[in-house]
């Protein structure tokens, strides 16, 4: 059952990473696992596998919730991590706004930093 669990968590955390890694751009693709099992795309990296698998998620963690919140857009915010460095990057309507998505990313566990490329232009989106 413990096995099972943990194979389970590992699934998920692989699984959150891969869908942080689809959304980054110039990439190419590497499929890790039996392709005909499904498998799972991952992007080439100089990071080791289990940094990649971390940083998904923490990005994964920021981004849902950036979009639970009720002061962010968390579709306005790009959240890119690397190597636990977080970049925010993105327009807001206020400095609310830019404040609590900054404060969301520095509080997830196995971030270092978090690198603030969020402009405030008060204009509704």
């Amino acid at each position: 059952m413990i096995a099972r669990k943990r194979l389970i968590a590992i699934g998920v955390k692989l699984g959150a990473a891969c869908l942080a890694l689809a959304a980054t751009n110039g990439c190419t693709a590497l499929v890790v696992g039996g392709a005909a099992a499904g498998g799972y795309v991952v992007a080439k990296d100089e990071r080791p596998v289990g940094q990649m698998i971390d940083d998904g998620t923490i990005t994964a963690s920021i981004k849902s919730r950036l979009v639970a919140d009720k002061y962010v857009s968390g579709f306005d915010i790009n959240v890119d991590t690397y190597q636990g460095v977080v970049t925010l990057t993105g327009d807001v309507t206020s400095y609310v706004a830019r404040d609590q998505a900054l404060r969301i990313a520095g509080n997830i566990n196995g971030v270092s930093s978090v690198v603030d490329n969020i402009t405030v232009n008060g204009k509704a989106n």
